[in-house]
């Protein structure tokens, strides 16, 4: 198990991480999203032991990770910026990798280079962005590790090949309790494959939940009342976004469906329902709650 306690890593006087708090369990996979900036990038490297915190601790299975070899060896980490030794070829990557990682499957490597039509022999400078990316996420599964840290790994993917290297991850979690941990802006990528997320915003966490937990906790509601809304009509609710157009009312809130549902129905209104909330949506609730508003945005 991973654990960040009080995590904080600055860069001169920018504190990019700010007591960060959070475990995530073995065989599950992690989505970190937030807003540009939050320390998305930051945190995760500190995860796979690039950066050591200033203050607080990254621990697995209890044990610091930072300059640990025997820990680093169990963890791949996939850059944002795809990094290759200079006129290196993915053959020439495949046998570094196999002396770092003694579990490289070479016969999964073979099959994966064949599958997405790569040529094993051509330089990588000359591969596409999208190219690269598949190059990474090969030699990240191959290398047989029993976590793997993602950087926007699904930027610059077409959709046939991001449905691949979803399989691939979830082929790794169910078989061999792969751990991924992807930090990630495109919301829709990460909701169909993570079961738990993180949320950074201004370096901070705002929470880490699971995901069906999270979307059990908040509903989206569309209320027609005859007329205005009655004075007592969010009593009793966390109202977390709301906006009107004419008479309709959305209303992003937070607490039980039934509890909801019950105090709505307590104000007679002439409309009501409630409908499934995405992770999109979730994201720019709670950001806007902590003060991110897209709205400020645009003055």
């Amino acid at each position: 198990m991973i654990r960040s306690t009080d995590a904080t890593k600055y860069f001169g006087a920018l504190c990019a991480v700010d007591k960060v708090n959070a475990e995530i369990q073995d065989g599950s996979v992690f989505g970190l999203i937030g807003s540009n900036g939050a320390g998305k990038s930051t945190f995760l490297r500190m995860l796979a032991g690039i950066l050591q915190p200033d203050t607080g601790s990254i621990t697995i299975d209890e044990n610091p990770i930072f300059e640990n070899i025997g820990l680093k060896g169990r963890c791949f980490y996939i850059s944002d910026e795809q990094y290759f030794f200079s006129g290196s070829t993915p053959e020439e990557m495949k046998r570094y990798y196999s002396i770092l990682y003694p579990k490289f499957d070479n016969n999964r490597y073979n099959r994966l280079m064949k599958a997405f039509d790569l040529d094993e022999k051509r330089k990588i400078r000359t591969f596409s962005k999208g190219m690269k990316k598949q190059v990474s996420v090969i030699m990240g599964v191959c290398a047989g590790t029993d976590y793997l840290f993602c950087d926007e790994t699904f930027d610059g993917l077409d959709p046939v090949v991001r449905q691949a290297v979803k399989s691939l991850f979830a082929e790794d979690v169910a078989e061999r309790g792969m751990t991924p941990v992807i930090a990630s802006h495109n919301l829709r990528e990460l909701e169909d494959i993570c079961d738990h997320v993180g949320l950074l915003h201004r370096g901070g966490i705002l929470f880490s939940r699971d995901l069906d937990d999270m979307k059990l906790g908040i509903h989206k509601l569309q209320v027609i009342w005859d007329g205005n809304p009655p004075d007592h009509a969010f009593d009793g609710m966390e109202v977390m976004r709301q906006e009107s157009r004419g008479s309709l009312y959305t209303i992003t809130v937070r607490g039980t469906r039934e509890e909801i549902q019950n105090h709505i129905a307590s104000t007679q209104p002439v409309f009501f329902e409630m409908l499934p909330l995405t992770l999109e949506e979730i994201f720019i609730s709670e950001t806007e709650v902590a003060g991110y508003d897209v709205k400020s945005l645009l003055l």
